[in-house]
């Protein structure tokens, strides 16, 4: 484990974890949007 941590610094770990939150709540906001237009019609 220690050795993942050497390779990558702890700023990308953070940022990654940033796009990933993001991308799901995105991702998430999208699919509520096609939920509520499915149910309109």
């Amino acid at each position: 484990m220690m050795r993942l941590e050497e390779k990558f610094p702890r700023a990308l770990w953070v940022r990654l974890i940033i796009y990933v939150a993001v991308g799901h709540i995105f991702a998430a906001f999208i699919y509520l949007l096609f939920e509520l237009g499915a149910q309109n019609q």
